[in-house]
């Protein structure tokens, strides 16, 4: 298991949210923690301590009328360390490039992949096309309906109808490099994980997995090693104290 650090970016400021809080209408989200620091201070921090893999997600779609500021802010911080940071947030095939010549080491997809409420293959042709297959990180945020998992997409607004299960994730294995998954309905809540979507991401071993969602304390830390078998890699939020959390920075990587 590895850490894979995160610099979220909302209405031009790096954030903690509440991912289900998250709304178009109005730019809105409940928030956890805004940074005074620029995203690309975290990225020379990250850098710092060779924690290549994370994440630079833009969290406002690009109609909001803070998409420049949250994108220059997302740019500054792949300048800060070409290849160290991957990029999500309104991820398309015309525009996955910029964000790669900016210095993203893979671009982060959901919306423009899962569409109408399915895979939309043509599209994922196209960003192949584009990024290239060992560019390309599948976001499958998913959230829990009747017992099980569904990928929801438009900032995590819209229920798809692909489940998150073993033959999901064998699908899509050989379509990208690595999967990215938020479990949505603790994220940003610091409350616990959720344990059924660790124990199916546990079982899978073809490509590389990262976990974010409910981790607040070593207790859930120790569990995503547990029930992710060792190589599910993990996102930690608002709990870490450099986002005002109480779990050190430090000590996470210390015990991972």
């Amino acid at each position: 298991m590895k850490f894979r650090p995160c610099i979220d970016i909302h209405n031009g400021k790096v954030k903690q949210i509440v991912g289900s809080s998250l709304r178009d209408q109005g730019d809105e989200a409940a928030e956890n923690f805004v940074s005074e620091k620029d995203a690309a201070d975290y990225a020379r921090f990250y850098a710092a301590d060779g924690l290549k893999g994370g994440h630079v997600i833009l969290l406002n779609p690009a109609s909001s009328e803070y998409y420049e500021a949250t994108k220059k802010q997302a740019l500054s911080a792949l300048a800060a360390w070409p290849g160290g940071l991957m990029a999500g947030g309104g991820i398309r095939d015309d525009n996955a490039e910029e964000f790669l010549k900016a210095g993203a080491s893979h671009v982060i997809v959901t919306s423009y992949v899962f569409r109408d409420g399915r895979i939309d293959e043509k599209n994922l042709r196209r960003l192949q096309d584009t990024a290239g297959k060992k560019n390309l990180v599948l976001d499958l945020s998913c959230r829990r309906r009747d017992g099980m998992y569904y990928i929801v997409t438009d900032r995590w607004q819209k229920f798809t109808d692909v489940k998150v299960n073993g033959e999901t994730l064998s699908e899509l294995a050989g379509e990208c490099a690595e999967f990215l998954i938020h479990a949505v309905d603790v994220e940003g809540k610091s409350g616990g994980t959720e344990e059924d979507l660790l124990r199916i991401l546990g079982a899978f071993r073809e490509i590389p997995i990262t976990y974010a969602g409910g981790v607040g304390s070593f207790e859930d830390l120790e569990k995503v090693k547990i029930l992710g078998q060792g190589h599910v890699d993990v996102t930690i939020g608002s709990a870490l104290d450099l986002f005002g959390g109480p779990m050190p920075y430090r000590e996470v990587l210390r015990r991972i």
